[in-house]
């Protein structure tokens, strides 16, 4: 699996080629990009990839395809592009939301390869969480795919039925922990600090927080309870989130964009 193609130069597809050239993944000379003007990733062709706006080139060309499209252009998009592929040789990776792996068997009428990956928009500073899930993929496949994505962040495989539910909780979940992380700044503000000083101690909390569980594969609760002390002010902040409904709206939130998701 030499050259790669991305289906598609948006701010998704975009951001997997900077990661894989910034990675060293691949060389620029065994990248193509796709966008109907190719003009507007003037960056990416002075480093060298191939930026083209004929989507059946791109395919003939390569070995591995990644599918950055929107959701909608997908069926007209895999009509046109379905010759294309060959047999036992295209890997074909989508990064779209909620296009099933069968839907894009049908259209494409090929014995393909086809795997689905779920990352979020801390793709684009290669610290995505990324779920990925093969169909009819090799194991060596799935590996290729698993280190392509290790490039950009963290992976987990998992079952294709469970897509949705990482769409919630991965993607969707980047926007909830913006929101916390409002939130904290605005609270930081009322207790004095400017929104400077307010931001950068509410981001990097959160960011050392994750980094705890990720180091040490521990429980959240376990270091909670290393700042939690009897009659201290973290317990008692705590237990007025929780009175206010903190952990039941953030699972009823992550609920409810997962039902959102699946009825579509």
């Amino acid at each position: 699996m030499n050259k790669i193609a991305i289906i598609g130069g948006g701010n998704l597809g975009t951001a997997i080629a900077e990661g894989l050239l910034a990675s060293e993944f691949i060389k620029a000379k065994d990248l193509i990009v796709t966008r109907r003007n190719p003009n507007a990733l003037i960056e990416l062709s002075l480093k060298g990839v191939s930026i083209i706006s004929d989507n059946i080139k791109a395919i003939k060309a390569s070995d591995v395809v990644i599918l950055a499209v929107k959701p909608y252009q997908v069926p007209a998009l895999l009509k046109s592009v379905a010759s294309a592929f060959v047999p036992n040789k295209n890997l074909l990776i989508s990064v779209v939301t909620g296009v099933e792996t069968k839907t894009m068997r049908e259209i494409i009428k090929k014995k393909i390869s086809i795997i689905r990956a779920m990352p979020n928009t801390a793709i684009a500073i290669r610290e995505s969480m990324t779920c990925i899930s093969g169909d009819g993929a090799s194991a060596e496949q799935i590996e290729f795919t698993k280190r392509l994505f290790e490039k950009l962040g963290k992976v987990a495989v998992i079952d294709e039925s469970l897509m949705e539910a990482a769409t919630a909780l991965g993607a969707c979940g980047t926007a909830y922990a913006m929101r916390y992380i409002r939130a904290n700044i605005q609270a930081g503000i009322e207790i004095g600090f400017n929104s400077g000083v307010a931001s950068l101690i509410a981001a990097q909390t959160v960011k050392g927080a994750a980094e705890l569980l990720l180091t040490r594969d521990t429980h959240p609760e376990a270091e909670i309870d290393k700042v939690t002390t009897p009659k201290g002010c973290t317990i008692a902040g705590l237990n007025e989130m929780e009175h206010q409904g903190f952990s039941s709206s953030l699972i009823r939130g992550v609920v409810t964009s997962y039902k959102m998701i699946a009825k579509n």
